[in-house]
């Protein structure tokens, strides 16, 4: 049985638990990060930590761990259920107040870290490619909700995801309130033409940061990568879509809103970043 993490102790999954008086629970009300670790390390859990502390930051609620503290939390919660390759949710909630909204009511954040075995998310479709579909729900507005918030209400994210479902998608793509793609239900974007790269610019998506590896890993391959905003003609003319995420890693999109994408199969340039990214989680990380 695995334990989670909360408060400090280490505690079976089916004692980790909160008050209903939770303003997580009650309005959403707190931050998490999905970081992964493979082969007994890490993956960029510096970058993974500097945007929980800048999505609680941006929501003022003081996380109660510093950030070697956090770091650590998460490294030992890996090492209590013995993982090297799994998945791991810090979640840091407002805490414990009243039905009202006022986050001062809130004594005291709560700290909880999730970890857990983790293997392809999308399975097969790695090799096949997934099918997407744009969705009518739009991304909020940044001037509204900042999508780099990675906050615990993640309703527009499910609400994408719900239309996805009933469209057959195996993923969403959200247009920002422009019309502008945004991103999907829990990943970036890109967008391949002509041996170009192109994703939208972060203000209206989050800034993920396997979207960075990957772009990362597109130079050093001599690829250019521009950051622009793209509308729905630009997918459905696209040679190659993918999309990145912590969950998905590098994932292929070969259909469209019914449309193939380029011939319909993984595209070339999409298998050398898929291999790439494979390569660079193999290879660094903070040892568990």
């Amino acid at each position: 049985m695995l334990k989670v993490y909360v408060n400090g102790n280490f505690v079976l999954q089916e004692q980790a638990v909160t008050s209903i008086y939770d303003h997580g629970f009650l309005y959403g009300d707190g931050v998490f990060e999905g970081i992964r670790a493979y082969n007994g390390r890490v993956f960029r859990l510096d970058e993974h930590i500097d945007r929980l502390y800048d999505s609680a930051s941006a929501i003022m609620l003081d996380i109660p761990l510093s950030k070697d503290g956090m770091k650590e939390a998460i490294l030992e919660t890996l090492r209590v259920n013995g993982l090297t390759d799994a998945y791991i949710r810090p979640i840091i909630s407002r805490g414990i107040g009243d039905l009202g909204l006022d986050p001062r009511k809130c004594e005291k954040p709560n700290v909880f870290i999730i970890s857990q075995p983790w293997d392809a998310m999308y399975g097969d479709l790695y090799e096949d490619g997934l099918t997407a579909v744009t969705v009518t729900v739009r991304r909020n507005a940044p001037e509204s909700l900042s999508p780099n918030i990675k906050s615990l209400n993640y309703l527009n994210n499910i609400l994408a995801k719900i239309e996805a479902n009933y469209k057959g998608g195996d993923e969403a793509i959200i247009l920002d309130v422009r019309g502008n793609i945004s991103e999907g239900s829990g990943d970036n974007i890109f967008v391949v033409k002509n041996d170009i790269i192109e994703t939208p610019p972060v203000m209206n998506n989050l800034r993920g940061i396997t979207r960075a590896a990957a772009i990362e890993i597109a130079h050093d391959l001599g690829y250019t990568v521009n950051e622009t905003d793209l509308g729905l003609f630009d997918l459905y003319t696209a040679d190659e879509i993918f999309v990145t995420g912590t969950a998905a890693e590098v994932a292929p999109i070969t259909v469209v809103d019914g449309r193939a994408v380029g011939d319909g199969s993984v595209g070339r340039i999409t298998k050398a970043l898929m291999q790439g990214f494979k390569r660079l989680t193999q290879a660094e990380g903070a040892p568990i």
